[in-house]
């Protein structure tokens, strides 16, 4: 026997979780995923991986910009799903809709909670230094993130892991917890537990104004910072290139030895003093260029022990 699922997610972190859900025999009754957004230097609408997934698979696609509306709910209704599947989806669900199925709403949340409820769980256990993070499949309710836990899976965050690397393994990891799930909703056997009071975070959306590096703070601060945004938005500096300062992404780092004074070059590796210690940058991007290892880098940019980088 199979469920009938709705499925409600839009960046590709979702996308495992929809492939797992087929390939484990279930149905999708429909894909709900957020419209398509301009992008690019043309500003064309771009469709969200998860509608490019839905529909190379023949599956219905709806992208409203609301769910609140009474026709947006009826259509929902209508599906007669057993149960809904949340990843990442980007738009709130009113009551109406939490209530709506037999089964319930279910979310893939890519944090151990209740630490990290809310938009970035992958970037903000980075920067905090967590050295353990995780998936929770969580039956949703009205408040952010605060519904019963089902199932959790655990690992260990790596010394230099950027969030677009733990992006991928959580984004897999979440994929199969969910698949055990619905087979024990199936069954009849899935038991949840609300969530403690301790320890509760709140991972706010990344804004730009923390992508700047603050070259004052400790170096695993400054480590942190890099991995913690890497790709996006990248925390960046600015580089005295050509005879100008220009901004560069910094997109992995390691720790170093060495000290100096904060933001100096101390080494032929680009190594960079901090407050405390120092960063080695491993890869970096300059604005409008593709990504390039630190020796790539200096073959093109000459860049002299003592300079500063702001």
């Amino acid at each position: 026997m199979s469920l009938r699922i709705i499925f409600m997610g839009t960046p590709e972190f979702s996308v495992p979780a929809l492939d797992a859900l087929i390939a484990a025999g279930h149905e999708i009754a429909c894909v709900y995923a957020q419209p398509p957004r301009p992008a690019g230097r043309g500003m064309a609408l771009r469709k969200s991986p998860v509608q490019l997934r839905a529909e190379a698979l023949g599956i219905e696609v709806r992208t409203p910009h609301s769910l609140r509306r009474h026709d947006a709910q009826s259509g929902f209704a209508e599906l007669k799903a057993d149960l809904a599947i949340v990843v990442a989806y980007g738009l709130i669900l009113p009551q109406a809709v939490l209530d709506e199925r037999r089964l319930g709403c279910w979310n893939i949340h890519a944090s151990l909670l209740p630490r990290w409820r809310g938009a970035a769980p992958i970037q903000r256990a980075i920067l905090a230094g967590d050295a353990m993070t995780g998936v929770s499949i969580m039956r949703m309710e009205a408040g952010l993130d605060t519904g019963p836990v089902a199932l959790v899976t655990q690992t260990m965050i790596g010394q230099d892991e950027t969030a677009g690397q733990l992006h991928d393994r959580l984004s897999l990891a979440g994929a199969e917890l969910m698949v055990r799930a619905a087979a024990l909703l199936e069954a009849g056997t899935l038991e949840t537990n609300p969530q403690t009071r301790d320890g509760i975070a709140y991972a706010a959306k990344i804004e730009k104004t923390e992508a700047r590096i603050d070259w004052t703070k400790s170096a695993r601060e400054v480590h942190n910072q890099i991995r913690g945004l890497s790709p996006f938005p990248g925390a960046w500096c600015q580089m005295q290139l050509a005879a100008k300062p220009e901004r560069v992404k910094l997109l992995q780092a390691v720790l170093a030895p060495g000290k100096g004074r904060p933001g100096e070059i101390i080494g032929d590796d680009l190594s960079i003093a901090c407050g405390e210690g120092a960063v080695r940058v491993v890869q970096l991007q300059r604005a409008g260029k593709q990504a390039s290892t630190c020796q790539e880098f200096l073959r093109g940019n000459r860049l002299a022990n003592g300079g500063i980088v702001t």
